[in-house]
């Protein structure tokens, strides 16, 4: 493993001192954002470059982040630096910024080092590691929704939960209250999954995009042509752990992040949603019997009766769900490996663990 990729396998502390739109873009593992310039700043000291050359925009810039201003910087970066004392520094390419923080500290009696060629080395670093991982051997838990494939990911010790990673379930009801992940946010998790495991991995059949996220291609190419194990659970069983998932859990993620009243609003406005994206491909007629089922059961919810849900779940698994998963089969048995095990959950998930033993 590269020395530098040490700090996010270690998860180490990282201070990123690149503009707000730049963090929001995509950071490090581990990463907080402590800029030394905000969008603005940063925005004029790049024209000043590109009009006046590195000169000119160097002194905008001391011009700009100076008095109060540069003091607030220094005090945040302190007091970071107080609770978490082994942070590292870094800004784009290890360049100016991440060299002018850490002078600056160095002023104020801190001595912290900074990443060598900054964020774009490290990127590199964490992609050449998810390329690396396509050639590991490989397992993918495979079966129809509602078969608990995620739960049984995060049972082993090699399972790698991309759908975590990506901050979305994966389906068109699989959005969280918080925003989903970047594609840079994703790889950058993957890749720091990864570097704990040099060995078996362990995944969940995915389409390529999950949320906002794609799969790295070669990563992805590996996954279809993996050997699969295959869970079979009863109708009435995968309603359950949908009920779990998509509605009980789903309710209380939202209440937490936005409070009773705006979360239960949310969480219903985010179904209704899901639903309407699956329109052309349910048909008008049947959306508009699965909409109405949707808000009968949201007003049972809201007298106590979350069970209610299943009238409008139960025909979106078999009219839907099943037959596009069932097709999606077909189509990858003729580049898939032969399934290594069909058979219930407990019975997958001690094959899972044979296969990586």
């Amino acid at each position: 493993m590269p020395a530098s990729l040490r700090l996010i396998s270690e998860a180490r502390p990282l201070i990123d001192v690149r503009a707000p739109v730049e963090f929001a873009q995509g950071a490090l593992p581990g990463a907080v954002n402590l800029p030394l310039m905000v969008d603005e700043e940063r925005r004029q000291v790049g024209i000043a470059y590109k009009q006046q050359g590195q000169s000119a925009a160097i002194a905008l810039g001391e011009q700009l982040v100076s008095g109060d201003i540069k003091q607030a910087r220094i005090a945040a970066w302190q007091a970071y630096l107080t609770e978490r004392p082994d942070a590292v520094i870094y800004c784009f390419r290890g360049g100016l910024r991440s060299q002018i923080a850490q002078q600056w500290l160095n002023d104020a009696g801190i001595v912290r080092p900074r990443i060598a060629g900054g964020w774009k080395a490290m990127r590199q670093a964490l992609c050449q590691r998810v390329d690396a991982a396509a050639e590991q051997p490989m397992l993918v838990v495979a079966g129809l929704t509602g078969c608990a494939k995620t739960t049984l990911i995060n049972r082993l010790d090699n399972g790698v939960d991309l759908e975590a990673y990506a901050n979305h379930k994966g389906s068109a009801f699989g959005r969280q209250p918080e925003a989903p992940a970047t594609q840079i946010d994703f790889e950058h998790a993957l890749a720091a999954r990864l570097l704990a495991l040099p060995g078996n991995l362990i995944m969940e059949d995915e389409s390529r995009l999950i949320g906002n996220a794609n799969i790295p291609l070669t990563f992805w190419h590996a996954m279809q042509k993996a050997p699969r194990v295959r869970i079979e659970m009863p109708l009435d069983w995968r309603l359950d752990q949908l009920q779990h998932d998509y509605i009980i859990q789903l309710e209380k993620d939202y209440v937490a992040h936005f409070g009773p009243a705006q979360g239960w609003e949310l969480m219903q406005r985010q179904l209704g949603n899901a639903l309407i994206r699956l329109g052309k491909r349910l048909g008008n007629a049947r959306l508009q019997r699965l909409q109405r089922l949707q808000v009968m059961a949201f007003k049972a919810h809201e007298e106590g009766n979350p069970q209610a849900h299943e009238a409008w779940l139960a025909p979106l698994l078999t009219e839907y769900y099943d037959p596009l998963y069932r097709y999606h089969l077909e189509k990858q048995r003729a580049t898939a490996a032969p399934d290594l095990h069909i058979g219930d959950w407990d019975s997958c998930l001690e094959a899972a663990k044979q296969w990586s033993a």
